[in-house]
């Protein structure tokens, strides 16, 4: 497929950046060629729920002036539209640092400049697109340059006033009480309303509708697939216990003020012994009961970054997975960009070893032996590759532009061997690694081929060991068709074309909205694909399921209570890793 020009891949990039080093002129030339820079797609990775959080604040006598009022409305505005990218106290992540000896020095008619009209670089064009008035563009410009004002931290004392057992463990059912089939089972996330759907993928009927914390980022299963985390960019996790009658929350807690990642215990003799979540704010994670959640032990990831060696004061922590090999937490952290190994077998003494990767990490995935972990550091453009039977780095592998794998997808390749892969939001290709040191030697921890989708704003690939069909979605991408479709490939025969499919087309009848196209995800047989369409919270949504075998749609769920769905999680092949 042709590649696509600078100016427009430049479009799709989500991740927001400030260019400090480019000069007026340059940001004159953006108010011509950025004029349409889509502001709405980067509400989904800028959101943070700290916009409501009392914080300290240093007044800064160089800034210009800016009354109490006009000051709360700049800092919602900015925990809602550009932490995300620019971090919590403005140091720069995936976007530029916005620290007050930068802000200063561009000054309030600069900074107007390319908050209005944004830039190649991924800035979003928040005046142009409607997003922000003139005068919230105006009071923006003089917002970030007060000095950030500072969340408060989150112990142990504050995890407890929150943390709750609804049900005791010795009084919840001492077997599965209810006839679903709980391996087919989907926990989908209804981003706005601060719940997920359990959806029997069986019959495709709502088993439950179960309040969490805000826009749920992740779900994810015991090792022994009775209990389901989930955890909420607000940090709330909630445990659900699946052998209930109907599968409802038995413990819940907040970890910190903002978070992403959740897991649990899954080495041999250490099965639902623990769960582990880590936050952005505070930059820590925290070993808890796996049982109840209650909260054991806090580790900080405050520290020195891997590359520069300079103090970070919010190394966000981005991803865990649980080790299979050995009782280990595999936590990246994405502004160090380190890889800590964490030994959970004596808490009273842990150990740690920091394995240097690259920033800023992100997500990742297993390798199909599930002993090479692959994790995203998408700022960089490279995948580490960590081996957890050894606790050493594989390899640092060169890809594409902000490679996002999600958990990515492992397939056996015609002519490569064994292939883990990412698609990227900055770029239309599509990275194949190879995985295999020992059989293919020479192909391991090589991009051995790259696949062109239709283009950047990508966000999750998908296979399954029973499928030859390799599936890439685009949700982010600013062309309507392309972000309402998804490609497929054949793995038997690479070289062809992808076939495009109009999901969105499929259910016809949801009228009006964005009707993105977001996240693949199999059936526990490996013969259906469940698809987000996901539009505005005040518009209609669906799940629809494609047969994976005649690639054509089976089944459309447009329940009115599927409020903005975004990520599905199949029970079984989240338990066991299959992607």
């Amino acid at each position: 497929m042709k590649r696509k020009g600078y100016s427009t891949i430049a479009k799709l990039v989500v991740m927001a950046t400030l260019p400090w080093a480019i000069g007026q002129a340059f940001a004159d030339n953006a108010k011509q060629e950025h004029s349409s820079t889509p502001a709405t797609q980067y509400t989904a990775g800028g959101g943070s729920p700290l916009a409501n959080e009392p914080m300290h604040q240093n007044v800064n006598p160089k800034a210009p002036p800016m009354t109490e009022k006009e000051f709360s409305i700049g800092k919602q505005i900015y925990f809602e539209r550009c932490a995300g990218c620019h971090g919590v106290l403005r140091k720069g992540a995936t976007g530029k640092p916005l620290t007050t000896d930068k802000t200063l020095a561009a000054g309030t008619d600069y900074l107007k400049v390319f908050i209005k009209y944004g830039s190649p670089a991924g800035m979003p064009n928040w005046g142009t697109s409607g997003e922000l008035t003139d005068d919230e563009v105006d009071l923006m410009a003089r917002y970030i340059q007060q000095e950030p004002p500072t969340p408060p931290e989150f112990g142990m004392e504050e995890m407890k006033k929150t943390w709750k057992v609804l049900i005791p463990a010795e009084k919840r059912p001492k077997k599965k009480m209810n006839n679903f089939n709980i391996d087919n089972l989907f926990s989908v996330t209804l981003r706005d309303t601060g719940e997920i759907a359990l959806i029997d993928g069986d019959s495709k009927q709502i088993v439950n509708i179960v309040k969490t914390g805000y826009a749920v980022h992740i779900s994810r299963l015991s090792a022994s697939g009775r209990y389901l985390f989930v955890i909420g960019r607000d940090a709330k996790i909630n445990m659900i216990d699946l052998w209930m009658e109907k599968p409802d929350n038995v413990a819940e807690i907040r970890v910190g003020l903002e978070a992403r990642s959740v897991d649990t215990s899954k080495a041999k003799g250490y099965e639902d012994t623990y769960a582990i979540a880590g936050s952005y704010w505070p930059p820590q994670y925290v070993i808890m009961k796996g049982d109840t959640l209650e909260p054991l032990k806090i580790q900080a990831t405050r520290g020195m970054t891997v590359d520069t060696q300079e103090y970070h004061p919010e190394p966000r922590v981005a991803s865990i997975v649980a080790n299979h090999h050995k009782p280990e937490f595999v936590v990246n952290v994405k502004e160090t960009g380190k890889i800590l190994m964490v030994d959970y077998s004596d808490l009273d003494n842990l150990k740690t070893t920091t394995i240097d990767a690259a920033r800023y990490l992100h997500d990742g995935g297993w390798d199909a032996t599930k002993r090479y972990f692959l994790v995203a550091a998408n700022q960089s453009n490279k995948i580490a590759v960590v081996d957890t039977v050894t606790g050493k780095r594989a390899a640092l592998v060169d890809v594409g532009k902000i490679p996002h794998p999600g958990r990515g997808a492992n397939f056996n390749h015609p002519t490569f061997g064994p292939v883990w892969s990412t698609s990227h939001l900055g770029s239309e290709d599509i990275s194949l690694i190879g995985t295999d040191p020992v059989k293919h030697k020479a192909n391991a921890w090589k991009v051995v081929q790259v696949l062109k989708g239709q283009g950047g704003g990508s966000l999750f690939i998908k296979t399954h060991p029973k499928s030859k069909n390799l599936w890439v979605d685009t949700p982010f991408n600013p062309d309507a068709k392309i972000s309402q479709s998804v490609a497929v490939y054949d793995i038997n025969n690479l070289n062809k074309p992808a076939q495009i499919i109009d999901i969105a087309g499929c259910a016809k009848d949801l009228g009006e909205g964005a009707k993105r196209v977001v996240q693949p995800e199999y059936n526990k047989a490996g013969d259906e694909v469940w698809f987000s369409v996901w539009s505005a919270k005040d518009k209609r949504s669906a799940i629809v399921v494609v047969d994976d075998k005649t690639r054509t749609c089976k089944k459309v769920i447009a329940d009115p209570k599927l409020i903005t769905p975004t990520g599905k999680f199949n029970v079984y092949n989240t338990q066991h890793d299959i992607y």
